[in-house]
């Protein structure tokens, strides 16, 4: 069988390879490139890294917890003392259900009711509805 194939393209093997006049040469590299692997599967290392990540589920305070956190907030807005305060607060996530509970220490500047945040000196916005502690 070699034997037949060997002399099956005689006629042709020793032609010279064609080159084109309208396009240049390719490289190694880039004739390599075309034969690469498919990926096929895009993002799918992305989608299982997102579905790993764990985020925690929100804590629903009770009324009492609400109220005592309230009044250390009020406490600490009228203080002239300017004590720095640490909030525990969640941030819901923004691509499944649940989040995380952050912790940022500063001096409260203002509690807008209407709006319903805390607003610290350094300018960071702290939703009211999401906090779930507060020390002095």
């Amino acid at each position: 069988m070699k034997e037949r194939e060997s002399h099956q393209y005689d006629d042709i093997i020793h032609y010279s390879h064609p080159v084109s006049s309208k396009h240049p040469r390719m490289s190694m590299t880039e004739r390599a490139a075309q034969f690469s692997a498919f990926a096929a599967l895009t993002g799918y290392n992305e989608a299982v890294k997102e579905t790993a990540r764990h985020t925690t589920e929100k804590v629903k305070l009770d009324e009492t917890t609400k109220l005592l956190l309230n009044e250390k907030l009020m406490l600490l807005q009228h203080s002239t003392a300017y004590t720095p305060a640490t909030i525990t607060y969640f941030v819901p996530d923004q691509k499944k259900a649940g989040g995380v509970y952050v912790t940022v220490t500063g001096v409260i500047k203002k509690i807008d009711s209407y709006e319903r945040v805390v607003i610290l000196q350094g300018g960071e916005q702290i939703p009211i509805d999401d906090i779930y502690e507060v020390e002095v």
